[in-house]
C-alpha cells in the first residue's frame, strides 16, 4: 500500500451492489478507530447526491452559482463543492484534498489502481471483481471454499480483515 501524497496509506474496499461494502467499511473504521488511529472515509455514488437541503442557506448559495460553499458549526463542516459541467475528479485529486491521516479507505473507484479488497457474498451469486483485476489485494466473503491466488478472508472476522489491512498499511507491529 502506497501514500498517496495526503498523509496516509489509502485501502480500498469494492464489490458489487449489496455485497457488503459499507458494512465492512463500517466495522472497519469502528476496529480501526478502538486502536486510536485516525481514519477517514471517500465513498463513491454512481447516482445524484446532495447533502444540502433545498432552502437552507448553504443549498441557495450553490444555486446562486457558489463554486464551493463551506457549512461550518462547532461540531463539523462539510465543503460542497459544485462540478457545474467539470470531469469528475479522480481518486488522486480527491485524496490530495484531505487531511493527514493514519488510514484512508476508499469505499467504491473500483477502476482504480489503488489496493483493494473486494467484498463478496456467495448469496449475491455475483462475479468477482478480482479475476480481473490485479490491485484486488484480497477477497472478504462468507463463501466457505472460495479459492484464489491471493488472501481469502472471512468477511464476519473483522480482527482477521483488519489485521489485513494493518498489514497492507505498514501500521503496528
Amino acid at each position: 500500500m502506497t501514500d498517496r501524497g495526503h498523509g496516509g496509506p489509502v485501502i480500498g474496499i469494492v464489490g458489487w451492489k449489496n455485497n457488503g461494502k459499507t458494512t465492512l467499511v463500517v466495522r472497519l473504521v469502528e476496529w480501526l478507530t478502538a486502536r486510536r488511529l485516525r481514519v477517514s472515509t471517500i465513498k463513491h455514488a454512481h447516482h445524484r447526491v446532495d447533502i444540502d437541503k433545498p432552502g437552507k442557506d448553504s443549498y441557495r448559495h450553490r444555486e446562486a452559482g457558489a463554486t464551493e460553499a463551506v457549512l461550518a458549526t462547532a461540531a463539523r463542516f462539510a465543503i460542497v463543492h459544485e462540478l457545474r459541467g467539470a470531469p469528475e475528479p479522480a481518486l488522486e485529486e480527491l485524496l490530495a484534498r484531505m487531511s493527514p491521516v493514519d488510514l484512508v479507505i476508499v469505499e467504491g473507484f473500483k477502476r482504480f489502481s489503488h489496493p483493494k479488497i473486494e467484498t463478496h457474498l456467495a448469496e449475491r451469486g455475483t462475479p468477482l471483481i478480482a479475476h480481473d483485476d490485479p490491485s484486488v489485494v484480497a477477497v472478504a466473503t462468507d463463501a466457505a471454499a472460495l479459492v484464489l491466488d491471493r488472501p481469502v478472508l472471512d468477511l464476519n472476522d473483522i480482527e482477521a480483515v483488519g489485521r489485513f489491512v494493518l498489514g497492507q498499511a505498514g501500521i503496528g507491529p
